[in-house]
């Protein structure tokens, strides 16, 4: 028995290794807790060089920049290539001549969010609506997955949210009692109201949660 488990993992090939990897990085992602993946210098390097693991680059995150008021129309053409697409969304009130009308819309006005390989981006470039994709210069840059995760879940908890202009300093906090428990983000004061702003660093870009002061917690600086 231990014969034959030694020789079938000496024969796997390398195709079946990244399919292996691939599969593990997709439970990783989907079924584990919230994973922190700050992108550093390293990473950066090895994404210029072409030499990512296949663990690290396999299906992450990027930032897709769309053509103005061509969010949704890009997202089902990209969904229809079978790609995973996330495009949040927000509702507004509109005030018409003689109502008042809900509009949703996204709360990342002109860019979506998309799960691919990087180095098979070209069927997603040609997309109608697509201009391209967020980087530093030509280099694709991936989107933190702590990013991505709280911006589910503020958009999954069914409270009001709306954009918010992109903020690098402030008193960073900890959702407590609350159905976002361990949400991190900056909280502010806004005509009286608190809120909980969560940003993607990439974008430049923030997101506003409004919540009551005694749900957070202060983190330690």
């Amino acid at each position: 028995m231990c014969t034959s488990s030694i020789h079938n993992r000496s024969t796997r090939t390398p195709l079946a290794d990244r399919l292996h990897l691939c599969h593990r990085e997709f439970e990783r992602i989907n079924g584990g807790s919230l994973v922190r993946d700050r992108l550093s210098l390293k990473t950066l390097r090895e994404i210029r060089n072409g030499k990512m693991s296949p663990e690290r680059n396999c299906q992450m995150w990027y930032a897709i920049q769309t053509r103005t008021r061509r969010e949704r129309s890009t997202a089902t053409l990209l969904i229809g290539k079978g790609y995973e697409i996330f495009l949040p969304t927000y509702v507004s009130r509109r005030l018409l001549s003689s109502r008042t009308e809900e509009v949703r819309s996204p709360l990342f006005p002109g860019y979506l969010f998309s799960r691919f390989d990087v180095h098979k981006r070209l069927p997603v470039l040609v997309t109608p609506g697509v201009i391209g994709v967020v980087g530093q210069g030509r280099v694709p840059i991936p989107v933190p997955l702590s990013e991505i995760s709280a911006i589910q879940g503020l958009v999954s908890s069914g409270g009001p949210v709306e954009p918010w202009p992109y903020l690098e300093c402030g008193k960073r906090v900890q959702i407590g009692d609350h159905a976002l428990q361990g949400l991190e983000g900056i909280l502010i004061g806004h005509k009286g109201n608190h809120r909980v702003v969560v940003s993607v660093t990439l974008l430049r870009r923030s997101v506003a949660l409004e919540i009551h002061r005694s749900c957070v917690i202060p983190i330690p600086s």
